[in-house]
């Protein structure tokens, strides 16, 4: 059974804090930036938090996780930053499946579609 988690806790908020950080880090050294809609940098952090206090990985939010031999496991093993982001959906579409990490490229196309 899994565990529950209380959002509003001093240890997942913790673990917040330190995702946030850690994601900040990812932005920094691979050269991305936000996606510009706030709701979904914050959705994904808060699901990475979640990931790494129920399963104890930073796992995509966006996949399911399931136990293997009594180890947890995400589909494709999109553990954040994930291979398939850093490879292919960063480069070629200019984010991440989650949407959280991007190119300051689609960033920029993004806030001027909307703005049209």
């Amino acid at each position: 059974m899994l565990k529950q988690i209380d959002m509003s806790s001093p240890e997942f908020l913790e673990e917040l804090e330190k995702t946030r950080k850690f994601t900040d880090k990812v932005n920094k050294n691979f050269g991305w930036v936000y996606h510009p809609e706030f709701d979904v940098v914050e959705g994904v952090q808060l699901g990475l938090a979640r990931h790494k206090m129920l399963y104890g990985k930073r796992f995509c939010p966006c996949f399911m996780v399931e136990e293997v031999d009594g180890k947890f496991k995400s589909v494709d093993d999109r553990v954040c930053p994930c291979k398939p982001a850093i490879e292919h959906e960063i480069p070629e579409e200019g984010k991440c499946h989650c949407g959280i990490f991007c190119t300051p490229e689609f960033v920029e196309e993004y806030n001027k579609d909307k703005n049209k």
